[in-house]
């Protein structure tokens, strides 16, 4: 048989695999969200947190030439509805002016908190306290990185439950609150991740999300397909299997404890949250203790996303990189019978399905065009792979519509999730090759350790 032939089959089986993979965790995670649905109506959360149970917080937020959303960021953070927690704000080294906009907004002097340096980092220049806000707490210091920020934050809160988000964030009210939540009823959980959304058009007043709007950028609204897919319903469906790997970085609490038993975030990665748990799972079970990473979709955090090609690629390639770092580090997972889902499922499918994926995509796309070109491409070879690479993947993302329409309804208006609808097909004539092409980059940047980091065009909030 034809070589080419060959790989278009390979890539046939590997776009059947990722893709029934994906819809299978969209099913899994849509019915685990009907049973949390029913929890959520006859569960007085703020009733709950009113006893003695519940858990005070610190919110770490890295922040690095963040000037244009910082001040409605931090103002959102700090109008959260929670018992007791603090804001710790980490200025690393920015070039413009956010920590000057910082001491403007809230009126920050010099604090006499006294903290551990349990984990290494650049610098501390200094550490201030807001005269106007009590719980507010401003890091400067030299730049080291997303990592060692979030290390830094780490040494100066002061309790037990750490969360992390980004500066150009913004955070529902009752986030918190639901987030924390399985800290509280189980033992057992080291982390909770929340979900990200899409802010870019969205109405903002007073730091919070008061219309949710479309996006008008094409990309973005790309963007809002990939979010529903991957955060939506496939972390919901890994969760589900206790084979959750990923904890985004914006979004996700974890018992300090334990961030500082297992070093912190790794500076050795550009993907540190993935990195992260993956480590977590290994000193855990090293450890023979009983936990869980568990995953909520009602916490929405929501966020800017660029709306250039080439802020986006620089992102995409940085991730893809990350993924291949965090993988690397931790390799003895794969196929380890005794990490459970994480070894013999999530850990195998993101290093075959995800991280070498871009090459047998591109393969896939070669080998199609020249089995054509020579003639010796069957019709019924032609009709499978794009079955199987486009039509798979047009029903996966629409699915993720529809379900997030049934579950949640963020989109209200008819046209939005007509658009959305339209934009689920669309993603897969163009802007899913250029994914592809921005993947197989990272992967050429892990090879030549080539590091890239880039940095997003930031604008103000609509208001």
């Amino acid at each position: 048989m034809n070589i080419f032939r060959i790989l278009v089959y390979i890539s046939i089986i590997y776009f059947l695999i990722i893709n029934i993979t994906y819809i299978t965790l969209n099913l899994i995670a849509f019915f685990s969200l009907k049973k949390e649905k029913v929890k959520y109506e006859i569960t007085d959360l703020k009733k709950v947190f009113q006893s003695e149970f519940y858990k005070p917080l610190s919110i770490i937020v890295p922040a690095y030439n963040e000037e244009l959303t910082i001040t409605e960021s931090i103002n959102s953070m700090l109008s959260l509805e929670y018992p007791e927690f603090e804001v710790v704000v980490v200025n690393d080294g920015s070039k413009d002016a956010t920590l000057e906009r910082l001491k403007e907004e809230f009126d920050l002097v010099k604090s006499s908190r006294t903290y551990k340096g349990q984990l290494e980092t650049e610098k501390i220049k200094g550490v201030y306290d807001s005269l106007d806000y009590p719980n507010l707490v401003v890091v400067d210091k030299e730049n080291g990185g997303k990592a060692d920020s979030l290390n830094a934050g780490i040494n100066v809160a002061y309790f037990p439950l750490v969360c992390n988000i980004d500066a150009d964030s913004l955070i529902e009210s009752e986030a918190l609150l639901r987030l924390v939540e399985p800290f509280v009823e189980d033992r057992r959980v080291v982390a909770a991740g929340g979900t990200i959304r899409i802010a870019n058009d969205c109405q903002v007043e007073n730091g919070e999300i008061t219309q949710v709007n479309l996006a008008k950028s094409w990309l973005a609204r790309f963007q809002i397909i990939e979010y529903l897919r991957a955060f939506l319903f496939g972390r919901v469906g890994w969760a589900a299997i206790e084979g959750l790997l990923i904890i985004s970085g914006a979004f996700g609490i974890f018992r300090k404890r334990h961030l500082v038993s297992v070093g912190g975030y790794s500076k050795d990665t550009i993907g540190e949250d993935m990195e992260l748990v993956l480590k977590l799972n290994r000193m855990l079970k090293a450890e023979g203790r009983e936990y869980r990473t568990v995953f909520l979709p009602d916490p929405v955090c929501w966020t800017q996303v660029p709306e250039s090609l080439k802020t986006l690629g620089r992102q995409r390639r940085r991730w893809q990189q990350g993924l291949g770092q965090s993988l690397l580090m931790n390799k003895e997972l794969l196929f380890n019978r005794k990490y459970g889902a994480v070894g013999m499922l999530a850990y195998p499918f993101f290093l075959f399905g995800e991280f070498f994926g871009p090459v047998i995509e591109l393969l896939g796309y070669i080998s199609i065009i020249i089995t054509i070109i020579l003639g010796i491409a069957s019709l019924e070879l032609v009709l499978a792979f794009f079955t199987v690479s486009i039509l798979l993947r047009i029903l996966l993302s629409t699915i993720s519509v529809l379900f997030e329409e049934i579950s949640f309804r963020k989109y209200d208006k008819l046209k939005d999730n007509l658009k959305l609808f339209l934009t689920a097909v669309l993603e897969s004539f163009g802007y899913q090759q250029f994914h592809t092409f921005w993947r197989l980059q990272g992967i050429y940047d892990l090879l030549k350790k080539r590091h890239i980091w880039g940095e997003q065009d930031r604008k103000e909030f609509n208001k």
